[in-house]
């Protein structure tokens, strides 16, 4: 689910730093952490901590440092030095009389580190501390979305119950109707001295299978189905997704078994594409759904 959280925490007196959660609807777990190099050991034990609290969604994981103005650095000698030697050599190579640009050289990653950063552990209990806190600032967000999302699928739900209902009703008025256009259509195409039980016997046999009794049946089973699993809370966005898939499928069945047909025929139609609008936008919500 879509959500952002974010939290400031101090380790030392000149050492701040912000965490910061971005999580938006993913089929699966996928992380991606943007911290300072100077914090790789770090990142390890944060994915950890995440994996533990998350189960799905893209979130971007944000480590901002703040230094303040007497922090010290350390110029990492064994990484410049690699830098000079190898200007140096490529100078030597290929004839070309320059010194290498210190600069430069220092705005390469690694090149300058922070003393503060590597102290003793304390900066890494201080970002883990924050990042429960943000953990839970996330979650709470997220559940407030959840809620939302819950009360509108329900209603979705509700719809498609009292859709389903009302085509119930209608059944019966569809099958005798079904029946008689089968029933007229064959004495056409046999001719009037036909024998009549042959035709109704092969009517009610057409009949039978256009009915919908089934597809009703399913319809209700599966908004029962849907119901139960909001009610659980736990993660069951896949388990949903398949649900509102069949749903869509029953109501496509409902639609080609009843088309032709007049009269309450027409109006199963019309419930059978105001169905399949329900499931869709009750689809687009489930996708947010752990």
């Amino acid at each position: 689910m879509t959500a952002f959280a974010q939290v400031k925490g101090q380790a030392g007196d000149q050492l701040a730093f912000t965490v910061s959660l971005k999580s938006v609807n993913h089929r699966f777990l996928d992380l991606n952490l943007r911290m300072p190099s100077e914090t790789d050991g770090l990142e390890m034990k944060m994915r950890k901590a995440l994996k533990e609290k998350l189960a799905r969604g893209h979130v971007d994981v944000t480590l901002a440092i703040e230094r303040g103005a007497g922090a010290q650095f350390e110029v990492n000698k064994t990484l410049v030095g690699g830098y000079v030697e190898a200007f140096r050599a490529a100078a030597r190579t290929f004839a070309v009389t320059a010194e290498p640009d210190l600069n430069a050289i220092l705005r390469m990653p690694g090149a300058l580190n922070s003393a503060l950063a590597s102290m003793d552990g304390a900066f890494e209990s201080a970002v883990t501390a924050k990042l429960e806190e943000c953990m839970k600032l996330l979650d709470e967000m997220r559940t407030h979305e959840g809620a939302g999302i819950e009360r509108e699928l329900r209603d979705r739900m509700k719809g498609l119950k009292t859709a389903t209902s009302e085509i119930e009703k209608l059944r019966a008025a569809v099958s005798r109707a079904y029946l008689e256009k089968v029933e007229a259509r064959m004495k056409e195409l046999i001719g009037a001295h036909a024998e009549k039980d042959r035709i109704l016997q092969e009517a009610a046999l057409l009949a039978e299978r256009s009915d919908i009794q089934e597809e009703i049946v399913r319809m209700h089973n599966h908004i029962a189905h849907f119901l139960q699993l909001l009610e659980q809370g736990a993660e069951v966005g896949k388990k949903l997704d398949f649900l509102l898939q069949e749903m869509n499928r029953e109501s496509n069945t409902l639609l080609s078994k009843t088309s032709g047909v007049s009269g309450e025929g027409l109006r199963i139609t019309e419930l059978g594409l105001a169905m399949k609008s329900e499931i869709e936008k009750a689809r687009e919500q489930v996708q947010n759904v752990e």
